[in-house]
């Protein structure tokens, strides 16, 4: 990698009006927080992003914070590799390290993908989010993407109207030829999961993604699981792994949480090695945020980098969607 002495930082923060809103179990929100980091030599500049993770205590501020933290470092010869040891996994790396990227793809000419050591990226099928609401609007929300191959459904909802059952029975009526994988984010009692893998499974769903809250997951290892199970809250990088053999049979790596590329693309490789399936996810932001994940998302088995097709309108050079294929970013995006 060429030289990162003098390397000026920028950092701000950006909003997004989301198109309506997005409700998981833990609230609903109608914007976007992003922060982004621009790392400049003179003549080259790269660029990252990321989302504050609210779950993990995370603020555009505490973000923002952090990544200012990193001038002196970075004046005085911060490089993406000592970055992995000088911050904690979370969205502040992400963005710093994603910068990183990007701004050595544009010194070195090569693109990431070269650099990384992978094969040239291809478009991907990605997710389709229904939010989480009453059986009626869920349905509703499905059957205006029934034509999308791939639906991901949010749950963890209280229990009215049939609760979790009824609606992912609703979304499989609405939505009928489409493939569906369901996101409890952490909204599962132990004792409501018999009767929700059972609604899972009579609706054909592939798969689960954190049923039980992070901590109390245990249960998940004493019982038959029909259908496969994705961990997500309970899984953030390479050494939260081990804990989740028996339990899980994915993971969901998000670059907000692994901290960035870097981890995540080391996260993916350990992962595959102890047996796990790789899900790449992504929190609702830009096109800036996903582009570097689609490259982490071409070994993965499920794939959900859908964050730009709910906000209202996307950046400039945005990625290219058609219908749920995505495509990989050009250079004038990142990378």
């Amino acid at each position: 990698m060429p030289s990162t002495t003098h390397i000026t930082l920028k950092v701000e923060a950006e909003r997004w009006p989301i198109a309506g809103s997005f409700t998981i179990s833990r609230g609903a929100k109608t914007e976007a927080a992003v922060v982004v980091v621009e790392l400049g030599d003179g003549a080259m500049t790269g660029r990252g992003e990321c989302v504050p993770y609210g779950r993990y205590g995370e603020t555009v501020e505490s973000v923002i914070a952090a990544i200012e933290a990193m001038r002196g470092p970075l004046a005085n010869g911060l490089s993406r590799f000592s970055l992995q040891a000088a911050m904690p996994p979370g969205a502040a790396r992400n963005a710093l390290d994603c910068a990183f990227w990007d701004l050595e793809a544009k010194l070195s000419g090569q693109p990431v993908h070269e650099l990384a050591g992978l094969p040239a990226p291809k478009a991907l099928t990605t997710a389709f989010t229904i939010s989480l609401g009453v059986p009626e609007a869920m349905a509703i929300a499905a059957a205006k993407a029934a034509s999308r191959p791939l639906l991901k459904v949010k749950l963890g909802g209280d229990a009215a109207n049939g609760g979790d059952p009824a609606r992912i029975l609703a979304v499989r009526a609405a939505a009928p030829k489409a493939t569906l994988i369901v996101d409890a984010n952490e909204g599962w009692a132990e004792e409501a999961l018999a009767a929700n893998f059972a609604a899972c499974a009579q609706a054909g769903v592939v798969l689960v993604e954190q049923p039980l809250p992070e901590g109390r997951d245990g249960a998940l290892a004493g019982i038959s699981r029909p259908i496969p199970v994705c961990a997500d809250e309970s899984v953030h990088d390479r050494a939260s792994l081990s804990a989740l053999v028996g339990k899980y049979d994915a993971v969901n790596i998000k670059l907000d949480k692994t901290g960035g590329l870097t981890e995540a693309l080391a996260m993916a490789d350990s992962a595959t090695a102890l047996g796990f399936d790789i899900f790449a996810g992504c929190m609702v932001a830009t096109s800036l945020s996903m582009a570097p994940a689609v490259l982490l998302a071409q070994s993965a088995r499920f794939v959900d980098l859908d964050g730009p097709l709910l906000l209202a309108k996307d950046r400039d050079h945005a990625l290219r969607y058609d219908g749920s294929l995505i495509f990989p970013p050009t250079k004038a995006l990142w990378g």
